[in-house]
Formats: structure tokens, C-alpha cells, sequence
């Protein structure tokens, strides 16, 4: 298969922040001069080159995405075998007392349902979610008043001798981040609306001037989140959602899994330029497919940076009974067989103490996958194009036309056996 290099930047394509993007709202950019040993007959003598958002290098490698395709593609390793669960290694991220990452085991979770404010409801839904055997507890923290319980959600624990690690989920609001930061062990943020609003749809259009503005307004209102984790010891999800990007994400990169990709790196260098480490990822998303798409293009582009951070897996609003959990199954499973994922959540809509069975089931299914490295012979794929999809073409068996006479003829052999068999039982 013909491979080659080609210079980076390319046509369309800017460089911000030691990553690669498009000036322009496209998914492909227009390869104009592409080397002599890159170009095929099919696309005299250019080439569609699916981008890769960030890179190391001044090139990059490119290869065809099938065989004679004139679509040519960055290589990318999203895991570490495409033919063995190997699980991927990763640093260590401690949340409290509890090691997250490859060298650990993987970590269940789980999210409250309670009021945050109704502290003895709250406390008790937690211990009940700790005696099934969770890791660590996500409570949601929407303003001042359900930060100021998080003190009392903490202190009560503890008098119950309950240490389980608590995770605020954080929402619109920077100040609680900061509030609650001082009582639980992580601080969840979504890049989508931490800083940014969620998508209002109000302005389509970002110069590049306009782009910069805001991820200086990014970085003025996440510093002191990361500074105070970092004085703390406190860890942080970095964790997008498929349906809160922001309109500034929105515009440059649509509704799509690089959109959720890109939010969230924007927040990881800032952690990165504070050396700050002590975050993990996650790529949310309702359509399981969408969920795997950039779960596996987040972690392409740590290949690429050299980073190492652990994955939060997890399919948002999967739903109740069979469903949900075939739902996540399907996302979270898909996942661990590449040999990814640190710690996972399946989420229901039931009582949050139901979701830990499921959950420790996948766990232990990926783990036994790694641990086995489950897989198949390596092979090359001949036959199928799988990054240029094509609908599949063929002719439908002919039918020659019948009259009505001859139909009815034709029904009336099939039902003679019918009738003599009457003609028996009845005679």
C-alpha cells in the first residue's frame, strides 16, 4: 500500500497552539500539492486528506484509506493492537486515596440521584452505593447552596467512617468549582459550558481574532480551578458531552466527535501550561456510536501529543432495564476490547446502587480481555472499504410476469394436499 508524507500546514488548515485545525468549518481539506508516489490515477493528481487536529512534527504520514482509494488518510493509532485487547498504559491519577490509571485496577462508579442540598438523603445514598462496592461517587453541585452541603455530605461520611472518594459535578459555574474544590477529591468540568455557554446558535460565525479572544477568556476563568486543585491535591475530569458543545466549538467543527475532541484539549493545555497532570478524560455521548468515534480520536491525538491520561468511560442517558444496559454495553464494551478505559459509569435511569452490577460486570470482562489478550491473527483488510463507506450494490432476483389465470392455477396445486387431508379427516 503506497504511503508518503506530506507538508504540514496544508491548504485550509491553521496552526493554533501546537495543534493543527481548519480555518474553515469543513471536514476534508484539499491536498493541491500532494507528492509524485501519494497521487493515484483516481484523483489526478490530488487527494482528500482527513486532518489530524494536532501533531508533533512539521508532516504528516499519510496512506490511502483502502486499497485505491483516492482518499488518503493520517495514520493514526487509536489503541494499542487493532488485533489484541493490550490495555493502553497511562499515568497514575489519585482521587483521594484511590489510584486511577493501567497500573490499577479498573474503577467502577456512580452518580447520586438525591437533592445535594437534602444532606442525611444524600449521605445515605452514598453509603448505600459504597456497600455495593463503587469506587468513587459523583454528586452533582449546581450552585452555593449545594456547595456549602458538600462540607456537610464530607463531614458526616467520614464520622461514618465512609471514605469513598467524592466527585463534583460542575456545570455554568466556576465559583462552586472553586468553593467545593476545598471538601471533595474531584472536580468534573464540561468544557462546553464551564466557561463557555452551551450552544445558542447565536453566532455561527468566528474570525480567527474572535477564536482567540475566547480561549483567553477560557484560560482566565479555568486557572485558578487548576491552581486550586494543584494546591489541593484534588484530581479533575476534563469530561465533554455531545450535547453541550459550545457555539464557538460548534462553529469551527459542527456537531461532530472532532468537536468534542478539540473542546476538550483546549482545556487539557491549560492544565498542561500549569503543570498540572492530575486529570483524566471522558467523551460522552447518547449514540454509542458517536461515543466510540471519539473516545478513539481523543486517543489517537494523545499518540500523537505523547500523553498519557487515563479515560472515564461512559454512555450518557443510556435509559432503564435491558435497554440501558445493552446500550452501554455496546459503547463501554466496544471501548474496552481496544484495551481503553480506566474507570467507567453506566448510566441508568434507576436507583444509582443498580448500576454497579453492570458496570463491575464490564470491568471484569475487560480486564480478562487484557489480561488474556483476547484477539484474532493479525490480517490485512482486502475487501472491505471501511473509512469510504459505499452503498452496497446488486441486482434483485428477476421475476417474470404472471398472468391471473396462471396464478390462481398455481395457488390451487399448493392447496389440493390441504383439502384432501380435510376430505380424510372428516369422511
Amino acid at each position: 500500500m503506497a504511503t508518503g508524507v506530506a507538508p504540514a500546514p496544508l491548504p485550509h488548515v491553521k496552526v493554533r497552539g501546537g495543534g493543527i485545525g481548519f480555518t474553515k468549518s469543513v471536514d476534508f481539506a484539499k491536498v493541491l500539492s500532494v507528492p509524485g508516489a501519494l497521487r493515484t490515477a483516481s484523483s489526478r493528481g490530488r487527494a482528500l486528506v482527513v486532518w489530524s487536529s494536532s501533531t508533533e512534527s512539521d508532516t504528516m504520514e499519510l496512506e490511502p484509506a483502502s486499497e485505491g482509494s483516492p482518499l488518503l488518510v493520517p495514520r493514526q493509532k487509536y489503541c494499542e493492537s487493532i488485533h489484541q485487547t493490550r490495555r493502553r498504559k497511562t499515568r497514575t491519577v489519585m482521587v483521594g486515596n484511590v489510584a486511577l490509571g493501567s497500573d490499577h485496577p479498573m474503577r467502577i462508579q456512580t452518580m447520586t440521584t438525591s437533592d445535594t442540598k437534602d444532606v442525611a438523603k444524600t449521605v445515605e445514598e452514598v453509603m448505600r452505593i459504597a456497600d455495593k462496592g463503587a469506587d468513587f461517587v459523583r454528586i452533582t453541585v449546581q450552585g452555593k447552596k449545594e456547595a456549602d452541603a458538600c462540607f456537610e455530605i464530607k463531614n458526616t461520611l467520614v464520622q461514618k467512617n465512609y471514605n469513598i472518594p467524592l466527585v463534583a459535578d460542575i456545570h455554568f459555574a466556576p465559583t462552586v468549582a472553586l468553593r467545593v474544590a476545598e471538601c471533595f477529591d474531584k472536580i468534573r468540568v464540561n468544557p462546553g459550558n464551564f466557561a463557555d455557554r452551551r450552544a445558542q446558535f447565536e453566532k455561527l460565525e468566528y474570525t480567527e481574532d474572535d477564536y482567540e479572544k475566547e480561549l483567553e477568556h477560557i484560560e482566565k476563568v479555568f486557572s485558578p480551578l487548576v491552581e486550586k486543585c494543584k494546591k489541593y491535591g484534588r484530581a479533575m475530569r476534563i469530561g465533554t458531552n455531545h450535547g453541550s458543545l459550545s457555539d464557538r466549538i460548534m462553529s469551527y467543527y459542527g456537531d461532530s466527535p472532532r468537536g468534542m475532541v478539540e473542546s476538550a484539549l483546549e482545556f487539557a493545555r491549560i492544565c498542561r501550561n500549569l503543570d498540572f497532570h492530575n486529570f483524566v478524560f471522558s467523551m460522552k455521548a447518547s449514540n454509542p456510536v458517536v461515543m466510540v468515534q471519539a473516545y478513539r480520536l481523543l486517543v489517537a491525538e494523545m499518540y500523537n501529543l505523547g500523553w498519557d491520561y487515563p479515560l472515564h468511560l461512559g454512555v450518557t442517558e443510556a435509559g432503564e432495564g435491558e435497554d440501558g444496559r445493552m446500550k452501554s454495553a455496546i459503547g463501554i464494551g466496544t471501548l474496552l476490547m481496544d484495551g481503553l478505559g480506566d474507570t467507567i459509569r453506566v448510566s441508568l435511569t434507576e436507583p444509582p446502587e443498580e448500576e454497579i452490577d453492570p458496570c463491575r460486570r464490564l470491568a471484569n470482562l475487560g480486564t480478562q480481555a487484557a489480561n488474556l489478550q483476547i484477539g484474532v491473527v493479525p490480517f490485512e483488510e482486502k475487501h472491505r472499504r471501511y473509512f469510504d463507506f459505499q452503498r452496497r450494490s446488486g441486482q434483485l432476483p428477476l421475476q417474470k410476469e404472471v398472468s391471473r389465470k396462471q396464478s390462481f392455477t398455481r395457488s390451487l396445486k399448493r392447496m389440493v394436499p390441504y383439502f384432501l387431508q380435510i376430505a380424510l379427516t372428516t369422511g
